[in-house]
């Protein structure tokens, strides 16, 4: 029997594989003792006692967890609406053949990266009286659209030259080289980064407890500072926290299946073609 070699590395023999094994036994062994630890301390220091988790069989607080989590799907779905028009406008701005455009478009978008989130929401919160939820998102959308707008245009860049010389020798103009040729080729480098961002921002709609906003972790510190409940602050983070990451998780899937789709040949699902059959000659 012949194994294949690879040019990057030797395939390893009989005993680099049993190294690896004893390396991954190793290694789930390690995990397995330090979960095990963990758990052993929750139950230590009484994480599961009646007292701590009896807050979540009451109706109110199951409608102030719902409550809040639909205001944190809200703040997130309006910075989802506007970060995105916003980072491909200053994109645009900053390839833009006009010096004017391309400067003002990266003096906006470096700073509102370098700025930091939480200072744009108290100050838009505090500064100009703005709502707690517009003041969460429009921080929001200014720091996750100024980040995605480097995104766009990086993943344009991205895209060969020859793309659009190609394009511009055709007769295109900019904006068609950009609509039909440049921007749905680098989409689909980009939707990773992209989704991360958006994961990014959804996570960071937590700041908005700061301003008194009754999102999903507002909610969750409202229990967990409860002296009738114990102070459940353990169980309000195991009961919190998977929500978060499986929202997290469904986005990914999102920027998955939306990638899927994107690399299926364009192809598929069109009308087979009959084959043409013998050809005869003229005395046939």
């Amino acid at each position: 029997m012949t194994v294949e070699s690879s040019a990057l590395y030797d395939v390893p023999g009989p005993k680099a594989l049993a190294r690896h094994r004893l390396y991954g036994i190793l290694a789930l062994v390690v995990i397995a003792a330090v979960i095990g630890w963990v758990i052993w301390m929750l139950f230590h220091t009484h994480q599961f006692t009646y007292q701590k988790w009896m807050a979540f069989q009451y109706k109110g607080v199951q409608e102030l967890l719902l409550r809040g989590l639909g205001n944190t799907l809200k703040a997130f779905g309006w910075t989802v609406l506007f970060a995105l028009p916003f980072g491909a406008l200053f994109a645009a701005g900053r390839l833009s053949d006009h010096r004017a455009v391309r400067w003002v478009s990266t003096l906006v978008v470096e700073f509102f990266r370098a700025m930091p989130l939480l200072v744009m929401i108290f100050f838009i919160f505090v500064a100009l009286k703005v709502e707690p939820l517009w003041a969460l998102v429009a921080g929001l959308t200014l720091y996750n659209g100024s980040v995605l707008a480097e995104v766009f245009r990086a993943g344009i860049l991205a895209v060969p030259k020859g793309q659009k010389e190609a394009a511009f020798a055709l007769g295109l103009r900019k904006t068609q080289v950009m609509t039909y040729v440049l921007v749905p080729q680098a989409v689909r480098a980009m939707l990773p980064t992209i989704v991360s961002q958006l994961v990014v921002a959804l996570k960071d709609t937590s700041l908005g407890f700061l301003i008194t906003f009754e999102e999903f972790l507002h909610a969750g510190k409202l229990i967990a500072t409860n002296l009738d409940y114990d102070l459940p602050f353990i169980p309000v983070v195991m009961v919190i926290a998977p929500i978060y990451i499986g929202m997290c998780l469904l986005l990914s899937w999102l920027a998955k299946w939306l990638e899927r789709r994107g690399r299926r040949s364009p192809r598929e699902g069109a009308t087979p073609v009959a084959d043409a059959g013998p050809v005869l000659d003229a005395q046939g």
